[in-house]
Order: structure tokens, then sequence, then C-alpha cells
């Protein structure tokens, strides 16, 4: 389920970083977010494994491991933690219904038992299984098996984490064994952890008590302490035992109960000797219908007894001492059909499921029943008691069967579990309708995010950001009066005639060619382009955020627009274009004029200057008025006089030719590296 790539995502990012999951989602080629409930690919959670230890340089053991402590913290924020600690009352419990909660899960998101709890990733495959002993020296061998190969380190991870949060207690967790068993299925992983168990000190307590020199003399005589006590309790409880055969002494039934909850200080004791009848009080039809689905079979798998209900359905088990693998096969654990694979697993769930070919005509073209329940071997009668229920997960499910709810005892949850999850699935599928409609909302916020940017690029292209800014916002744009700014104005030379003897493409070609290099030059030189009309080109420095180094910006720019037209071919000729450029320095008003396409302009008598300059200018050369001369001759640039000259409108003014700048080369002009 995306389940298990969500965790492994908030895994990378809260740990790593957003930016290096980024880089792993897209090295393993994988989507940015997952569904809850919908099924992925194996593929997909290995590759990002695989990924994840290659970009950050850890085994793949540790990977897993650290997976695996915080998919335990992920399963607890997102909603199971009571389901979790109510499973065991220490780690032995805790492990051993491991195998009942994946069956749990199984009814609950109908698939494999592979949410939650898995130890290993879902697909159409089986949920891992565990079966744990316990050893005389107070340790666990930790069975483990699963279909998946080489996921095993995330078991020590999560059984880790569980053990020190919910029973205060370290653990370290060893592969003593490592196998492969071919079942039904194809081979199974079998792992054998060896895990022994820690009791929890704070830091600073295991600072004194690791540095003291005492530290193993003490630990010792705890030990002995410990077992002399030990010693003492059994004793006690051999004389116990030996008075009660004795001289009996009767109790009331509540002064029994007074003295165990004295002996336990108010609290119940959890070990304790229950009291069986001589005989049992219950007839054998009783038992048969209070019981409907059980079953009673021997080592040979001979059939001694069976439920009412499951004879109904398998009408071969009237036939007693038939065996019963000829009616059943075993589903899950995935085990041999024999009593002693049976005992093996018998702290598991069994799941049966009934065999076409043995059933009545009338359910060859209904689905299987399957029953689910628990195996209590009889030791004095030596036979297998299968305690067990319909596992049925919908309404559908029991009508597809032919079956009704009164053909499950009352006091089977079954009946309710059936409702209940029925009423799960509907909320199940409105979650996942909320998420895929969440998934269509984050893309659709994504793609809007883009446009959004596309457009205020194309805004701020068009207008200077801070007044698209104001626009956007609904606020009126004063006009700004500037001081002093710097002001170019360019153009092509006989652009006419070139006009005259082309295609307009061939026009529109040139055109944008020398104006995609001017308008890189803008950036490299902050200066700002005002506007384009046909092929006259005007740029502004100093506006609209004032600069003292205005003159310089736009000098530099102009330098760069020589070099650059050079590169930008004539249709007519075949040679370079020629260009004038003029620059004049002087106070200008600004603002934003028109609603429908608005634009930011200048006005004043400094543009008029500016655009004197150029049409007086001189082919390939940058025309300078007296005031852009005085901005620019102690700022290292070469100038030469061009003297007095007549200027349509101004009359006779003093100009200059901009030749180069002493310190800047061609490649800082141009803004190559």
């Amino acid at each position: 389920y995306g389940f298990i790539n969500t965790c492994l995502k908030s895994l990378v990012v809260e740990k790593y970083g957003e930016e290096t999951w980024e880089k792993l989602r897209l090295q393993a080629g994988v989507q940015d977010s997952f569904l809850t409930f919908e099924v992925y690919k194996d593929e997909i959670t290995m590759q990002l494994v695989d990924k994840a230890c290659q970009i950050l340089g850890v085994p793949a053991d540790m990977v897993l491991r650290e997976f695996g402590e915080y998919f335990f913290e992920f399963c607890k924020r997102s909603g199971y933690d009571h389901m979790l600690r109510t499973l065991g009352g220490n780690l032995y419990e805790f492990i051993e219904n491991l195998d009942a909660l994946h069956s749990y899960l199984s009814l609950s998101y109908q698939a494999n038992a592979e949410v939650l709890f898995l130890f290993v990733f879902p697909q159409e495959m089986n949920a891992p299984s565990f079966r744990v002993e316990k050893n005389e020296d107070g340790s666990m061998h930790l069975h483990y098996y699963s279909d998946r190969r080489g996921l095993c380190h995330i078991v020590p991870g999560i059984i880790g984490a569980a053990a020190l949060d919910f029973f205060n207690i370290e653990i370290s967790m060893e592969i003593i064994n490592q196998t492969e068993e071919e079942e039904r299925t194809g081979k199974k992983e079998h792992i054998v952890f060896l895990v022994t168990q820690n009791p929890v000190f704070s830091y600073k307590e295991r600072n004194e008590f690791s540095s003291s020199p005492q530290y193993l003399a003490d630990s010792e005589k705890r030990i002995e302490n410990q077992a002399n006590k030990e010693d003492l309790e059994k004793a006690k409880n051999r004389t116990r035992e030996r008075g009660s055969s004795i001289c009996p002494v009767k109790k009331s039934h509540w002064k029994t109960i007074r003295g165990i909850i004295t002996l336990g200080k108010g609290k119940l004791l959890r070990g304790f000797d229950p009291v069986y009848p001589k005989s049992l009080w219950i007839d054998t039809k009783t038992f048969c219908n209070g019981l409907p689905f059980h079953m009673v079979f021997d080592k040979e798998l001979r059939v001694k007894q069976a439920g009412v209900s499951i004879q109904k359905i398998v009408p071969g088990l009237q036939t007693m001492g038939i065996c019963l693998d000829r009616y059943f096969s075993i589903v899950h654990p995935e085990v041999p059909f024999t009593i002693s694979s049976i005992q093996k697993f018998i702290n598991s769930q069994f799941v049966f499921q009934t065999r076409r070919e043995m059933m009545p005509e009338s359910w060859k073209q209904r689905p299987m029943l399957e029953l689910r329940g628990q195996m209590i071997w009889m030791e004095s009668l030596q036979c297998m008691l299968y305690l067990c229920s319909p596992l049925l997960r919908t309404l559908h499910e029991l009508e597809e069967r032919q079956m009704h709810i009164a053909d499950i005892a009352p006091h089977d949850v079954t009946r309710d579990l059936i409702l209940l999850n029925q009423q799960r699935l509907a909320e199940m599928e409105l979650s996942n309708q909320l998420e895929r409609k969440k998934e269509e909302l984050r893309i659709l916020s994504k793609h809007l995010e883009e446009e959004k940017k596309k457009t205020e690029a194309l805004l701020y292209a068009m207008l200077p950001q801070h007044v698209a800014n104001q626009l956007k916002e609904g606020k009126r744009v004063e006009a700004g009066e500037f001081k002093e700014c710097t002001i170019l104005f360019s153009d092509v030379v006989t652009f006419t005639n070139i006009c005259a003897q082309c295609e307009p493409i061939q026009i529109v070609l040139m055109l944008n060619s020398m104006y995609l290099r001017f308008d890189r030059l803008t950036t490299v030189h902050d200066v700002y382009k005002v506007e384009t009309i046909g092929d006259a080109y005007m740029v502004v420095g100093g506006v609209p955020v004032p600069v003292p180094t205005h003159a310089e910006r736009v000098a530099n720019f102009a330098l760069g627009m020589i070099i650059a037209a050079k590169g930008v071919q004539n249709p007519v000729s075949g040679n370079p274009i020629q260009i004038r450029v003029g620059i004049h320095t002087g106070p200008v008003l600004a603002g934003v004029v028109g609603e429908k396409m608005p634009r930011y302009c200048l006005f004043g008598d400094t543009v008029n200057i500016a655009s004197r300059m150029e049409s007086h200018g001189v082919p390939s050369k940058i025309h300078l008025s007296s005031s852009a001369y005085q901005c620019l001759k102690c700022k290292n640039f070469e100038m030469t006089e061009r003297g007095e000259i007549e200027v349509k409108g101004k009359g006779k003014m003093h100009t200059y030719f901009l030749i180069r700048n002493k310190t800047a080369t061609e490649n800082e002009i141009m803004g190559r590296p």
C-alpha cells in the first residue's frame, strides 16, 4: 500500500530534507506522493531503498533498520498506537500476537494482511509470519518467514522500537540462522533472530554504573540475591502445595478474591491457579450447537468431532474418521497439512479453505468457504481442537456463499465484524475518494503555481516588479520624479532600405536575433528596458530604482550592444549590421500610462536629447552628450571629443564618443564566463 511509501518519504524528508527526497525520487523514477490504500508495485519501494543507500552512502541493513524504527513511530502517529499497545503485556506476547494482527488487518483492508505492522512491502503476496520461542536463560528465538528476501533488517528496527516504547526494555537482535524453505507459493525466507533483553537505564545511571569498578561485583550480588529469592519462593510454593494437600482449608469465593487482592497490594495478580470441574458440565449436542464451526482431529488428521454448521456446509464431516486434509487445505500459515507442522505454528491463527472437488454440487459455482481460528492441542486425548469461525469480510461475501447471519453463532463476534467492516469499507472508499481529490487538487495547485510564475515573469518583463505588484494589488501607481538617470537610444543604420529589399519575415528574424542579444545584456548590466519601436531600442539606468552608477551601467551596456550587433547578419548584404547609439544623462518623470495595455513610460527633455544623440550619431559609434560625458570622465572610460554639432531643436551642442572601458575585458562586458 501507499502507506509504506508515504512513510519512507516522510522519513527521508524529516531526517535529510526535502531536497534529498526530490533527488531520491527522481533517480528512482517514482511519483512524489502516494495514496494510502492504493496498491503499488514492490519494485517502487525496493528502488527507493536502493537509491537511498546510494545517495546517503549508508549500507542497506542500516537503512532498513532505521526505516523499521521510524515506521513504528509513523504507525503510532497514524492512529494505530492503542491497537499496538494492547497486543500483549510483554514482548513475548506482543510478538506472539503479530500474526493475529495481520489476520485482523486482512479483514479490514480486503487484501493480504500487509498493512500497518508489515515488515515487508505489500503486493499480491502473503504477509510475513512470526513464531517466537522462550529460552531458559530469558532470551527468545524469533522465527521470521517472508516471501520477500533481503528485508529482514526491518524487523530489529520495529521490534526494538516497540520493546523500548511499550515495555521499557532495550533488546539486541542477532541473526543466528538464515535458510530458504519450500512452500506451496514458492520459497520462503526463514530468519531466526536471537532476542536478548536488557533493562533500560537513564544516560546518567548508565555512565555511573558502567564506569564504576564495583559494577560487575554489584551485578553478581544482585543476580545471587535474585536467585536466592527465586529459590525461597519455590520453597514456599512447595510448602503451600504440601499443606493444601494434607490439610485443605475451605474458603468462600469472596475470601479467595480478597486474599488475591491483598496479596497483590490492591491489584489482581497476573499469575493464578485456575480451578477446573471434576467433570465437564456440558453435553455433546450443546457443545456442537454452541460451537457450530469447531473440529477435533487426531494425529492422523482423522476427524473425531465437528460443529453442526460446518457439517451442514461440508456434509463429508458427518462421517467420523475421514481425513481432514481431503476436505480442507491450509491457507495460512503456509505449512504442510501435518500435525507436526500445525504444532510448530500452534500460536498462529490458522485459515482453512474448503476443497472445491469435495463440496456439494450446490457449492461448485460459489466461492469456497474459509475458516479462521486457533489450534489447541489436547495432550490427554492426543487430539487437536480447531476453534474457528467463517472468514467473511462483508455482507457481499456472505451472500456469495448463500449464507446468513443466523448461520453464525450469536456469541461469535464475526457477526458484528461483518456489519462493522461493511461500514468501514464504505468509510475507506470515501477516504480513498478524498485522497484522490486531494492529490488532484495538489497537482492542480502545482500547475497553477507554475502558470502563475509564467504570468508574473511575463508581467515583470513589461513593467518594473514593484510597479507590477502595486497594480496586482489594485493600488494606483503614482508618477515619480528621478533627478538624475541615463537614457540610451539605438537604431539600425539604413533600416528603411533593408525593409524595402527584404521579405517581412527576414526583417522579423533579424530584429529578433538582435533584440535577444540586447535583452540578455540588460540582465548582465542591470539596466531597465523601456521599449522597442521598430528598430529603435530604449533603455534607462537609475530608473525605476535609483542607483549612483547609472551612467557606468548604461555605458557598459552600449559597448556590449556594439559587439553584439556584429553577430547579427544584414539580410541584404550578408554583412554584420551597424547600429547608432546615443546616450544622455538628466532628470525624468516616470509613471504608468493606460489601463488596457499599461506601459511604464519616461517623460521629459532628457528623453528628447537622448533620442537626438542617437539620430545625430555615427554608425558603430556611441554618441555622448556633455552631461553623460561629465558622469563618465572619471570612471575609467576612454572617450574622444567630437566637438560642437548642430542638433535639431536644440541648437549647437558639444558632444563626445565613447571608445572603451579601460578596466573591463570584452568577456566581462558581454557577461561571458
